[in-house]
């Protein structure tokens, strides 16, 4: 007996432990999940695109005492300001007792999803239908996307100079649209394709008319009668299609998963699962010793590009400024900077288990991830995390009670994916990946956990406080 328990002692003692939070947690806490997911439905109902994003959060920022930040002025301890870039990304940001002299505490998602992008000249005629051409944005099952409600959400910006913002879909007495597939009777030869090749990019076209102008004489009339509808109602012209931001996204709301109620499904939640903890981490952070910033950022799904990517200088040219207020360096403020790359993992699916190493994967309900490289194949495209700093932040999690785990995205050589990290980290800022572990990632309804979401934000709102690394 006594060789028993000593043998479970030394398991007990020496074993990574990888528990379930249904069973860890009590139910006071499990109750505080629940509460933080509520809240979070809403947020991502109404936060579809990146403007959305950047407008829910700003107005949650605003309503908490943030204020627009002015490089001009002199900041004291706890002042709270926001910096919005081209209405697509966003950092909040505290300011700590030591302002940045020693660095800051970062943490930086991303705002945008996969979906559907239209086209510059989007709006064509074909079989007295009126389609919307469209052209996938970031890795998606192109299959996926047919046969199933989308609504349209974005900016049009009018020849005048003026915008219209719309969003329309999302109610049921609203009209939605829709990609549509070819029957299984007439699909013998779409089927015998591979999945890549039965949709093409071509083929994603959103069935938004059908009926001609009526008296009206000459070709394209269903398309004349759509841009007369448009006309009336938005005040936009062909042209305006060119200067606009459409997207078309699922038209359906998040709901609870399962029987217990357990897990969340809604589009998006890579990476909004982790904004959300982000946001709230930050609006919770009150006097901190380190300024602490919080990044919210477009272009992730296509190579973090542009000037409102992670590869922008917009986040580079703000630490500058706070560096300046501070009369110290840049490059001594980001050489001393700590960042937790808030981005998703892929949680292992008992359906698929070909496609997962089970001793290196995540799992729905045993916490926040702990991803050290992301990358595919010989690690291309990661940023590695040191030891030293993955054995800091397993620290940090510990001594603060967050429930973690450690994961990699699927086998060696079945793929892989990037994040944002290998950005912040060529600025010499140390920096891990942590979030959610997601089923059916990349999909238009993917799901997550109700305790893994809660535990993501206890791992950021932690490693914000005043506990110093």
């Amino acid at each position: 007996m006594s060789s028993k328990i000593g043998e479970r002692n030394l398991r007990e003692k020496l074993f990574l432990k990888k528990v379930n939070g249904g069973k860890e947690l009590s139910e006071s806490e499990m109750k505080k999940c629940d509460k933080f997911s509520q809240e979070y439905k809403d947020f991502l109902n109404k936060s579809k695109t990146e403007r959305e994003n950047v407008n829910y959060i700003l107005k949650k920022a605003v309503g908490a005492g943030f204020t627009e930040f002015d490089k001009d002025k002199k900041y004291k301890s706890g002042d709270k300001v926001y910096h919005v870039n081209r209405g697509r990304g966003l950092i909040l940001a505290v300011m700590g007792e030591n302002g940045v002299k020693e660095g800051a505490k970062i943490a930086v998602s991303h705002i945008d999803a996969p979906r559907l992008d239209l086209k510059p000249n989007p709006l064509v005629e074909s079989g007295e239908f009126a389609l919307l051409k469209t052209h996938y944005y970031g890795g998606i099952k192109k299959y996926q996307w047919t046969a199933m409600p989308l609504a349209l959400h974005g900016r049009i910006v009018r020849r005048d100079g003026t915008f219209v913002d719309i969003v329309l879909g999302e109610n049921e007495d609203e009209p939605c649209f829709c990609v549509t597939d070819l029957l299984p009777h007439l699909a013998r030869e779409q089927m015998n394709k591979k999945m890549s090749q039965a949709i093409t990019g071509e083929d994603l076209n959103a069935l938004v008319g059908s009926l001609p102008l009526k008296d009206g004489k000459g070709a394209e009339l269903v398309k004349l009668n759509i841009l007369k509808m448009l006309n009336e109602k938005y005040g936009i012209v062909e042209e305006d299609f060119i200067s606009s931001d459409l997207e078309f996204v699922p038209a359906m709301k998040s709901r609870d998963i399962g029987i217990d109620r357990s897990m969340i499904g809604g589009y998006g939640q890579d990476d909004r699962s982790c904004t959300y903890p982000c946001m709230e981490a930050i609006l919770n952070c009150k006097k901190p010793q380190k300024t602490t910033i919080a990044v919210f950022t477009d272009k992730e799904e296509t190579g973090s590009d542009g000037n409102t990517g992670m590869q922008s200088k917009f986040f580079e040219y703000f630490v500058h400024d706070l560096s300046k207020m501070d009369g110290v360096k840049l490059r001594h403020v980001l050489s001393k900077s700590k960042c937790l790359s808030a981005d998703v993992n892929a949680a292992y699916d008992p359906t698929y288990v070909a496609s997962y190493e089970i001793n290196n994967s995540s799992f729905i309900n045993k916490g926040v991830v702990l991803t050290k490289y992301t990358g595919s194949g010989g690690k291309y495209g990661t940023s590695d995390a040191s030891a030293e700093f993955t054995g800091e932040i397993c620290k940090l999690f510990n001594d603060n009670k967050v429930l973690w785990q450690s994961g990699e995205l699927g086998k060696v050589d079945n793929g892989g994916g990037g994040t944002i990290a290998k950005y912040i980290a060529n600025l010499n800022v140390d920096v891990i990946d942590i979030g959610v572990p997601v089923l059916s990632m990349h999909a238009p309804f993917e799901v997550i956990s109700k305790i893994d979401l809660y535990m993501t934000f206890r791992a950021i709102a932690a490693f914000f406080s005043n506990y110093d690394l």
